[in-house]
């Protein structure tokens, strides 16, 4: 098996030198470039095609909010998992609108990093704990009917779907949900991708904003 193609983004020199020392060891991982700035990011992505970009957000030129929305509109197949140190609402809620595919916290344990990495390779997500609760909590605040999200789709969301979606904005996996709902993985995966089309989004992070705009949740 091919290792992943992994980019560093972090203007902090002897971090990302850590992480390189750190991901440099594992026989699933290879580190093919280092970018200390969103601008430079956004070029290697282009050049070097990583299939994961591990992205600080507080940079100097172009942050790594903005530096995400540009990767991922040049190479959609690149997924940007944040790993920052700050878990602020505001910074949480853009990256994950810019379309990252998870959001850690530089004090995660590695084992923590590498699952990480390993799932967004695979296409699918992973948040901090802490910032699942985040996510959770801004659903209920903003929640209203069903009725009302609705007629805002083309096509509504069935009842098994939306408890699937609820499922899915608390980070779990899809042999998570399908445990928690007594159901086959495969089916789960069935209603991931009729979610997907019905909220006109391309993965499950985008899926979990639209539906706390829509206030399914």
């Amino acid at each position: 098996m091919k290792p992943i193609r992994v980019l560093l983004v972090d203007d902090q020199a002897l971090f990302r030198e850590g992480l390189r020392a750190l991901l440099s060891v594992q026989s699933g991982v290879e580190v093919v470039g280092e970018a200390a700035n969103g601008e430079q990011a956004v070029r290697l992505a282009r050049e070097l095609k990583p299939e994961v970009t591990l992205m600080d957000l507080r940079m100097p030129v172009l942050g790594g909010v903005e530096a995400t929305r540009r990767i991922r509109a040049a190479e959609p197949g690149c997924r940007v998992l944040v790993l920052t140190t700050f878990d602020e609402d505001e910074e949480v809620f853009a990256a994950l609108r810019a379309g990252a595919a998870g959001y850690l916290l530089k004090d995660a344990p590695s084992e923590k990093l590498l699952e990480a990495i390993e799932v967004a390779a695979r296409g699918g997500s992973m948040l901090e704990p802490s910032i699942a609760a985040k996510v959770v909590a801004e659903f209920k605040r903003l929640s209203q009917p069903a009725s009302v999200s609705d007629r805002r789709l083309v096509e509504p969301l069935s009842e098994r779907e939306v408890e699937v979606l609820r499922h899915l904005a608390q980070g779990k996996s899809n042999k998570e949900i399908a445990a928690a709902l007594n159901l086959v993985e495969g089916t789960v995966k069935n209603h991931m991708s009729n979610i997907l089309g019905k909220l006109g989004v391309l993965d499950r992070t985008q899926a979990a904003l639209k539906a706390r705009e829509l206030g399914f949740l």
